[in-house]
């Protein structure tokens, strides 16, 4: 184990992420082991110490406070010997874009919420992207920060952001959006197509600001770099969803984001795999990326939806916690052509057991 280059970051890597991409045939999976652990608040010293407060204001948000926490975090890189690319992003513990709506974002145990507007539709009023929000300069002014102290050693990428159904149940509320998909459909497909609009207009002004790293774009809670413009999509809010209103009034935005971002993909949890067929059939999107959720369905019962992805001639990216067993079963049931599997791991031990499993011996 061990890498000559800051973080482990060789350049050499590149070529099995463009593999991935272009679904090219090759003999083994892309790998990906990381000790980050699923509550990223708790990570960083600057934000665990923000649970003494109730609420999450900008000013409490410093981006330097985070630069030596996340470049020792990065420093594992150095030790493993894996096929991912290391980087950061503003904290993934802060729904940036709930905070640029107005919401006010609760600190719960390990994680921050954005709380319920409950807003009318005449207070929702000509809905735009306010470029002076205390929210949306701080995210942006973490960009800066980060793309300054990285010094070109390690990429630099966009946020955590939530999906335009998640911002119009921010807004309304998630059991009024169903109500106004019934009841109001034209006032919600122009909420969806507005929150689509505003989450374009966010990343592409992050990605104005970042510069390219080995000649590729990057997503930093996925470790995925890219060949061309990004872009992390999610509907979590859609688990809510009947197929119908979905494939009508969501797929179209979805379509447009995918359009826009040639290396867009789409995040999904096992909540939402009964959308699948629906979110397959957007051509647009290259990849899916698929978590193995703690409280989830057994992983025997994930494959069948991860041989799905891969029957469509799409990447799949699998983020989770794996035994040996399970593993095992993912290299028996899944093609390695276009498949990345990101391990969330907690000793070193069980990196040397899945290396063996994986093929890197």
């Amino acid at each position: 184990m061990g890498s000559e280059h800051a973080f482990g970051n060789s350049p050499e890597k590149v070529d099995r992420y463009r593999d991935f991409w272009n679904l090219a045939s090759v003999d083994r999976p892309l790998i990906g082991f990381s000790f980050k652990s699923w509550f990223p608040l708790e990570e960083f010293s600057a934000s665990a110490a923000w649970q003494a407060a109730h609420y999450l204001t900008p000013e409490m948000v410093e981006p330097r406070d985070f630069v030596s926490d996340q470049e020792r975090l990065l420093r594992e890189g150095e030790q493993i010997d894996d096929d991912v690319l290391r980087g950061a992003s503003p904290s993934q513990a802060v729904p940036w874009l709930c905070g640029m709506l107005g919401s006010r974002l609760r600190i719960l145990p390990g994680s921050i919420l954005g709380e319920e507007m409950m807003l009318s539709w005449d207070a929702l009023g000509d809905l735009g992207l306010d470029l002076e929000n205390p929210w949306y300069r701080k995210y942006m002014s973490f960009i800066d920060t980060l793309v300054e102290s990285s010094a070109g050693r390690y990429p630099v990428s966009h946020g955590t952001l939530v999906g335009p159904s998640d911002m119009a149940a921010l807004l309304r509320g998630h059991g009024q959006v169903i109500i106004d998909l019934l009841e109001d459909p034209a006032h919600m497909a122009w909420l969806l197509e507005r929150m689509g609009a505003i989450f374009r207009q966010v990343t592409e002004a992050a990605w104005a600001r970042i510069p390219p790293f080995y000649g590729g774009y990057y997503d930093a809670q996925y470790q995925l770099w890219a060949p061309g413009p990004i872009a992390r999509l999610q509907e979590d809010a859609t688990a809510l969803f009947s197929p119908r209103l979905y494939r009508e009034y969501v797929q179209p935005i979805d379509q447009a984001l995918a359009r826009h971002f040639p290396s867009a993909f789409m995040h999904l949890h096992s909540t939402s795999m009964f959308l699948l067929e629906h979110f397959l059939a957007i051509e647009e999107l290259r990849c899916f990326e698929i978590n193995y959720d703690v409280s989830g369905p057994p992983l025997d019962a994930m494959v069948p939806f991860f041989q799905r992805v891969q029957g469509a001639d799409r990447a799949l990216l699998i983020r989770g916690t794996f035994t040996t067993d399970e593993a095992a079963l993912l290299m028996e049931a899944l093609q390695p052509r276009g498949l990345y599997v990101y391990n969330m791991v907690t000793s070193w031990d069980e990196i040397q057991a899945l290396r063996g499993v994986y093929g890197l011996e």
